[in-house]
């Protein structure tokens, strides 16, 4: 099987680069720091679909997508959740928090309507984190 993107994230993400395992997309939502890492693996849905070295890839992975949030946004927190209720393709969210962002404290889920990045500022965004990524 090949891998293919779920549609949704698709719609709802700016692509920034792969490592090893995953995909690294932006959340095309300019309220809240967000990366989504999907690893490209078909009919992945839980973490327990991957093998042993796949998990502590992907784990490997997610901490160095915190370090790269924490280098980009300096959010006071960064959250990190794998809930796929929605899309169930396997993926993770990697969150930068702030005292001062819409949602704090509560869940970002949900809360509001989103608000694309205007593009030049995607642009920026991205070719920072890029950068941010490829010297993790």
């Amino acid at each position: 099987m090949i891998f293919q993107l779920d549609s949704r994230l698709d719609a709802d993400t700016i692509p920034i680069g792969d490592l090893a395992l995953s995909s690294v997309l932006l959340l095309n939502d300019a309220r809240f720091p967000w990366f989504l890492l999907v690893p490209r693996l078909p009919n992945a849905s839980e973490l327990t679909d991957l093998t042993d070295e796949q998990a502590t890839q992907l784990m490997e992975e997610i901490r160095v997508t915190t370090r790269v949030m924490m280098e980009l946004s300096r959010p006071d927190k960064v959250n990190v959740g794998a809930l796929g209720n929605i899309v169930s393709q396997l993926h993770v969210h990697v969150i930068g928090r702030f005292r001062s962002d819409p949602a704090w404290p509560g869940p970002v889920w949900g809360h509001g309507a989103r608000t694309p990045y205007p593009d030049h500022a995607a642009t920026a965004l991205i070719e920072r984190a890029a950068s941010l990524f490829a010297a993790a």
